[in-house]
């Protein structure tokens, strides 16, 4: 299934015509649902969650992976980050996600915008968006969490603007290190360079990643890279699998 727009952007549109034509959003999204193809907008959400690169990419980690989800804003980075966490959660794996940038309740609507009930996960989803956040909080919070826990980090160039934290390459080489011990999947959202043309090439790469300071990117082992809804993945050279793209 392809649809012309990420179900979130689609989501968006049926919003704005809601309000636009002063129609129920139920309305909304059926008509939106229409244009792509489907007789209503359960039978598109559905069909978007079978289909959900999130499920691919996460069949490819492993626990004690170190992982980046990058893209330029606005091309689904957070919502492919929360597809992840709910597909880990699928499995029975517990997911936490680390933000210096949402309050819960933001986090609750994006997984509503990629048609998730938060509730029917709530004993296996944790949020902190802890001013304190850094390599050495995220160790202490998940010291005893479970191997297979899932925890997204929103994201890895905010780790870097406190002065009082280490340097960006030692935060990830010791929480390398606890993800392997533990054995955690680490997924770190992070920003790709404004320089990034796609007009030149349909996606960003690991040459990409925006770094106000220098940072060893072979620490990390793969990367999902987005736009315009569709995703390329590649193992990086910190794969211990010793797989390259």
């Amino acid at each position: 299934m392809r649809l012309s727009a990420p179900v979130y952007h689609l989501k968006r549109q049926a919003r704005l015509l809601s309000r636009r034509e002063n129609i129920p959003l139920h309305q909304a999204l059926d008509r939106v649902a229409a244009e792509e193809g489907f007789g209503s907008w359960s039978l598109l959400a559905a069909k978007a969650t079978e289909a959900a690169p999130a499920d691919r990419l996460l069949a490819r980690l492993t626990p004690g992976d170190m992982v980046l989800v990058a893209a330029r804003p606005g091309q689904g980075k957070t919502l492919m980050s929360l597809e992840l966490a709910v597909a880990a959660m699928r499995q029975g794996n517990r997911a936490v996600f680390f933000t210096l940038e949402y309050v819960h309740a933001d986090i609750l609507d994006r997984f509503r915008d990629i048609g998730i009930e938060p509730a029917n996960f709530g004993h296996l989803f944790d949020f902190d968006n802890s001013d304190a956040i850094s390599a050495g909080y995220i160790i202490e919070r998940q010291r005893s969490a479970s191997r297979g826990t899932l925890a997204v980090i929103d994201y890895l160039q905010l780790l870097d603007q406190k002065r009082e934290n280490p340097e960006l390459t030692v935060q990830i080489r010791a929480l390398r290190s606890f993800a392997r011990e533990r054995g955690l999947v680490l997924v770190f959202i992070s920003q790709i360079d404004r320089s990034y043309d796609p007009a030149r090439k349909p996606f960003p790469d690991i040459g990409d990643i925006r770094l106000p300071n220098p940072l060893d990117l072979s620490l990390f082992d793969k990367a999902c890279f987005l736009n315009k809804g569709e995703s390329s993945f590649r193992r990086l050279e910190g794969d211990p699998s010793g797989r390259y793209p």
